[in-house]
């Protein structure tokens, strides 16, 4: 790229940042309450974006390789618990992850 394309890639990304982080402030002011749908989809599709990542992660799991994905039901246990019982989504995606690596790593090698 020469140098002029990265500066315009650079200036490209720095105003599509600027336009997604500005525009909701724009659009919704706070004197006046967000539209239904709006309201709707804040309540809706955090899970949507998690059962996505669920099944994103969980794809490629072969059931007939050896542990037959015991280490990933493992890990999801452990991130559910974890979950349940501190109720701190970084603590339980660190302690599901650290799960999964242990027992990949040392348990079903």
């Amino acid at each position: 790229m020469t140098i002029f394309q990265q500066i315009t890639t650079v200036l490209m990304v720095i105003l599509g940042t600027m336009l997604t982080r500005f525009l909701p402030f724009l659009l919704f002011r706070g004197d006046k309450p967000a539209p239904k749908y709006i309201r709707y989809l804040g309540k809706v599709l955090p899970s949507a974006v998690f059962g996505l990542l669920v099944i994103y992660c969980l794809k490629n799991v072969d059931m007939t390789a050896a542990g037959h994905g015991l280490p990933e039901l493992i890990s999801i246990a452990a991130v559910v618990g974890l979950h349940l019982w501190k109720r701190q989504m970084l603590l339980s995606i660190a302690g599901g992850t650290i799960c999964y690596m242990f027992l990949v790593q040392f348990i079903f090698l």
